[in-house]
């Protein structure tokens, strides 16, 4: 099976070359690696280009920037597409993890556990309940690493071009065709975000916009509010 790893990017300079360098194993043994550029105006380029296959560009958009690389990866002929943060680091291995999880489970698609790199006991707890609820629901975030084999992602037609909940969106319809398979071993992920708009400001924001996502509003609306409230 071989795996694609697609990184969407935007001015991710200061962690892009830990991230792609952590991967360089997998590299060695025939993944592939793709950048999605969105626009950067800093050296994210410059620093990815040396560590990965292939660097695209596309219109900004973590969506849109997933959906461009990840048809650049199957005119490579990649048979799994794993959609990977730039500011988040896979476990070692991970490639042959998912080999193993989609060939043993018969699943189509799934996801890690995942790990907020911090001392603080809280955050500690908000990864738990992350990995908890996403067992309970089927629901995947972006966060914990979704991957996805070739067929079920061209059935679905990649992620829906929408500026927020776009991985909210495409576990609720790769739900219908199976129930994602989540490895146990821990992507880790930066704190960066809780640390700059707080923990409980960003939990109560998460949790409101996921909400009101859930009842129907605009995604559209919903990212324009995201960007007033940070």
């Amino acid at each position: 099976m071989r795996l694609a790893v697609i990184v969407p990017v935007l001015d991710e300079a200061t962690v892009i070359e830990s991230t792609l360098a952590s991967l360089a194993p997998a590299r060695a043994r025939g993944t592939r690696l793709i950048v999605v550029d969105g626009g950067s105006t800093d050296s994210t380029i410059e620093r990815a280009q040396p560590l990965a296959d292939r660097i695209l560009k596309s219109p900004r958009g973590r969506a849109q920037q997933m959906n461009v690389g990840a048809r650049a990866a199957l005119e490579d002929d990649a048979d799994v597409l794993l959609f990977l943060h730039a500011d988040c680091q896979l476990p070692d291995d991970a490639d042959r993890m998912v080999r193993s999880a989609l060939q043993s489970s018969g699943c189509a698609w799934g996801r890690f556990d995942v790990r907020i790199e911090t001392h603080r006991w809280l955050l500690k707890i908000v990864s738990t309940m992350m990995n908890f609820r996403s067992r309970l629901t089927g629901i995947c975030t972006g966060d914990q690493a979704i991957f996805v084999i070739r067929s079920a992602f061209e059935t679905l037609g990649g992620f829906a071009p929408i500026p927020l909940m776009e991985d909210i969106e495409f576990s609720k319809r790769a739900g219908k065709i199976s129930p994602p398979v989540a490895i146990g071993t821990r992507v880790r992920t930066s704190a960066r975000r809780w640390q700059t708009y707080g923990v409980w400001r960003t939990i109560l924001m998460m949790w409101r916009f996921r909400l009101a996502y859930f009842f129907g509003a605009d995604p559209h609306q919903l990212a324009q509010r995201y960007r007033d409230a940070r």
